[in-house]
């Protein structure tokens, strides 16, 4: 579109910044810094940012998010997504407005395009979730969702639009779990005088469960929600990374800023069948002091101008990377603070054991010189290794991008690597634009499990309205996965779908050759996640070769006495006869037939007859749920005005599905204005209806 009047996107601070605190001691500072961080570079390319492919930047901040997926890389911005080729990085598609997502969707998820955007892979399912607010034409005030339909980011979506009714979801971020999409967004009640808008007061942090398996097959979410007191800061979702859920019926996790040292933890279930939920905690995790960057406000230097940059410091920062090491659960979460005589820093945790007493496995404040380090995203790769990615600036240097990493058997708890440099910026922000991120994003690599993406804003030249961006991948040389040892995947289609007793259901499971697997893997259906009464098979093994993928065919069979619910977790096995062993899971709804029935109808509606003058009806049946026996139509002539009568076929309709005529003649005189119930009967099934009749 053409280049509109630059501004920027709201962002309300749930609690205003207080500035800058008293001179501070941060007692996580790390004081010794370790090797050199020991990654292995992958790709490096701009992302959606001022001239590229004639993107023209019209807002800020970016909101820079972007997720991984089997092959390919989505970012999404303020207010465009592209999507890139993951091998080459490439551009497959875009840049495009955001709403093109809903197009032909209607209401204000297509006509408005207002940003707060997250792009989010769901490894479980291998699809797509997209989501972004919708404001400008509140109320109400809108989340709008959209789930892929395959692992292509290009092809086709279910589309939703959620109403938060006359409270603005401000800054909304979404975490991906096993039975739901998880999203927490801060609320503002709108402020009017006189009916001008004035402003927003913060009502406190809100978060919503949507069901999961329904989105997948395109159907409704049945979102359940709570709102927590504003005297709570922003909340993050726990987000999945790995294919190891959590464990079975496990609550998502919820984690926000508590006091001056303490984190709060709640644990969120959601009952999607009767609308409600459990919210238990807040739990206080206590970890070791601090104070909020710049007081949770603007304090960041950059060269060669007086604007400070926003730091954000009075929330987490997206993600709350979850991952289930089947020894241990662990959570990974960053947020930026006063590093000591007001140098912001990144503060960041690894908590354990989230689903019991929540306990501080490691924490430290990466701060190890005067520049300042904020806006941070930080994930975990299969084997625990820890990488944080960030923007670095100071008076005497542009807003760069940087990142540092944790090995678990290298490193101490608590210590990170010397920083890596992703791309250094050579232009700072300009007078009366303070903001700055407001999120970067850091994912892991759903194939292989170990490599890291990471995305956000920088500047070529000096300027306002001209952000860049960059993506950028790397991986750590103690983490083995299809970049280095052959390997296979599985991938179900569809993930989950719904079925009427009696009825068969298919799945196509994709093994796919990874890093030049080729071979035989056997597959199996563990029959303890089998639904009741039913039988399930799936093709015994199949052929894969170098770089290929073959089909296997699920097949869940004689559902005829198996109670209608939904089943979780059928679980494939596959193993290569070797060492590779993977599973997955589809889930199953099975419904009972819908009652039969038949309606009846009768044509004209009104019938008006001369003396000695004949006329008919029709009367129809129309079966309905598989309805087919016969119907036994009647019907009380009005013999004593005259009138006489005669039905067609006794008035049977045979398998309830068809029509019989019925003939009046008048043989009276005069006028007379009566009517005709006609009444349909099938065992217990009576129906009817009525028509006018006139004689005159």
């Amino acid at each position: 579109p053409p280049r509109g009047p630059a501004h920027a996107i709201p962002l309300l601070h749930p609690v205003p910044p207080s500035g800058p605190g008293a001179l501070f001691v941060d007692p996580a500072l790390q004081t010794t810094l370790g090797p050199s961080v020991s990654t292995t570079a992958g790709l490096g390319f701009d992302g959606v940012g001022e001239g590229f492919h004639g993107y023209s930047v019209n807002v800020a901040p970016p909101d820079t998010n972007g997720a991984v997926g089997a092959s390919q890389f989505v970012q999404w911005v303020n207010l465009s997504f592209a999507v890139f080729d993951k091998t080459s990085g490439s551009l497959v598609y875009g840049p495009a407005a955001g709403n093109t997502i809903w197009s032909g969707f209607g209401g204000a998820c297509q006509s408005t395009n207002d940003g707060d955007v997250i792009a989010q892979y769901d490894k479980l399912a291998n699809r797509w979730v997209m989501a972004q607010l919708s404001y400008s034409q509140a109320p109400p005030y809108l989340l709008c969702l959209a789930v892929s339909t395959s692992d292509d980011a290009t092809g086709t979506y279910y589309r939703y639009s959620f109403s938060y009714s006359g409270n603005l979801n401000d800054y909304p971020k979404l975490g991906v779990w096993p039975d739901g999409y998880y999203v927490t967004a801060n609320m503002f009640k709108p402020r009017t005088l006189f009916g001008i808008p004035i402003g927003y007061r913060y009502q406190g942090p809100e978060v919503c469960a949507f069901d999961r398996n329904s989105m997948l097959g395109g159907r409704p979410a049945n979102p359940v929600c709570q709102t927590l007191s504003n005297s709570y800061a922003s909340l993050l979702p726990a987000d999945l990374d790995g294919t190891n859920p959590p464990p079975a019926g496990s609550p998502n996790y919820l984690l926000s800023l508590g006091g001056s040292s303490s984190l709060y933890l709640w644990k969120f279930k959601p009952d999607f069948a009767s609308g409600t939920s459990t919210l238990t905690g807040p739990t206080t995790i206590t970890v070791d002091s601090y104070n909020l960057a710049c007081g949770g406000g603007t304090c960041i230097p950059q060269l060669g101008t007086n604007q400070q940059l926003d730091s954000l410091g009075d929330r987490l920062m997206y993600r709350l990377a979850y991952r289930n090491f089947g020894d241990h659960e662990s959570l990974v979460v960053n947020h930026s603070v006063d590093a000591g005589g007001g140098v912001a820093g990144v503060r960041w945790y690894e908590i354990r054991n989230p689903g019991g007493t929540p306990t501080v496995s490691q924490q430290s404040t990466w701060s190890p010189d005067s520049m300042y380090r904020w806006m941070g995203s930080i994930a975990m790769d299969k084997v625990g290794n820890i990488a944080l990615g960030y923007s670095r600036s100071s008076s005497s240097t542009n807003p760069s991008i940087y990142y540092t990493g944790h090995q678990p058997n290298v490193d101490a708890p608590g210590v990170m690597e010397a920083e890596n440099n992703i791309i250094t910026g050579t232009g700072s922000q300009q007078v009366n634009l303070e903001r700055w991120g407001d999120y970067s994003s850091m994912s892991v690599d759903p194939v292989d499990d170990c490599t890291f993406w990471y995305t956000t804003e920088y500047l070529k030249s000096d300027g306002t309205f001209n952000w860049s961006t960059r993506i950028a991948s790397f991986s750590f040389p103690s983490c083995t996965g299809a970049t280095s040892t052959p390997d296979f995947s599985l991938a179900p289609s569809p993930s989950s779908q719904t079925v009427t007793q009696g009825t068969d259901a298919n799945y196509t499971v994709a093994v796919s050759s990874l890093n030049n697997f080729s071979g035989t893997v056997n597959l199996s259906v563990d029959n303890a996640t089998c639904p009741t009464s039913a039988t399930c098979t799936i093709t015994p093994s199949v052929s894969v070769s170098s770089g290929g993928s073959t089909n296997a065919t699920l097949t869940v069979s004689n559902t005829g006495t198996t109670p209608a619910e939904t089943y979780s977790g059928i679980t494939v096995n596959a193993n290569d006869g070797d060492s590779l062993n993977h599973s997955t899971s589809v889930s199953l709804t099975v419904n009972a037939p819908a009652a039969g029935d038949f309606s009846i109808s009768a044509s004209p509606g009104n019938l008006t007859l001369k003396s000695g003058q004949s006329g008919s009806y029709t009367v129809t049946i129309t079966p309905s749920g598989g309805f087919n026996s016969d119907v036994t139509v009647s019907a009380d002539c009005p013999t004593s005005l005259g009138f006489s009568c005669q039905i067609s076929n006794g008035g049977l309709v045979s398998g309830g599905n068809g029509f019989i005529t019925y003939t009046v003649t008048y043989g009276g005189s005069g006028r007379q204005n009566t009517s005709v119930d006609f009444t349909g009967t099938s065992g217990s099934l009576t129906h009817s209806t009525s028509v006018g009749l006139k004689g005159h």
